[in-house]
């Protein structure tokens, strides 16, 4: 096995990933990493319109714990990237439109955004060598473009319902002018 630096540098890239998604889901489930647990997280989900809260915060932060074994590993790394870009989207969406704003200083979702975007950035690049992947034979191993397009899509496919519910949510508790 050839390592280069390109590989050091997606290796570098997976674990920060992992790192961060590892962190997400624990902050929900377990209070860990200044999070506030599974009781207010529901409580948070609701407002994002997330129902039910609960079960959401076992859904979002399973999706997260599946992402972040994936690209830790570099196994399987489309299917991790699906679902981190997918669940990142959803947080992204669900935080901007229940505070009317992008920028994650006012609370919005910028910072989830971020993450899928550079978590579908590592799906057109692939794990690198030093991934499990590497050294299994996936389809479409030799087409990375194909290979991101589709995680990408399915990960839209995957988020626009939640968001779409979420969206709905939101608007049903402002109130009207």
């Amino acid at each position: 096995m050839d390592v280069t630096s390109v590989d050091l540098g997606l290796l570098i890239l997976r674990v920060g990933l992992a790192l961060i998604l590892f962190a997400h889901a624990t902050q929900k489930l377990l209070g860990w990493f200044s999070g506030s647990g599974p009781e207010a997280s529901a409580k948070l989900f609701e407002l994002l319109g997330q129902r039910p809260g609960r079960a959401m915060v076992y859904l979002a932060a399973t999706c997260e714990m599946a992402a972040a074994v994936s690209l830790l590993l570099g196994l399987l790394v489309p299917l991790g990237v699906a679902v981190g870009v997918g669940t990142m989207l959803v947080a992204g969406s669900s935080l901007t439109q229940l505070k009317g704003t992008f920028w994650n200083a006012a609370g919005g979702g910028e910072y989830p955004f971020f993450i899928a975007l550079v978590i579908a950035a590592l799906g057109f690049l692939g794990p690198g060598t030093i991934a499990l992947d590497d050294r299994l034979s996936l389809p479409l191993d030799d087409q990375p473009l194909l290979r991101g397009t589709i995680a990408v899509a399915v990960a839209l496919v995957a988020a626009v319902p939640p968001i779409l519910r979420g969206r709905q949510a939101v608007r049903a508790t402002l109130p009207t002018a």
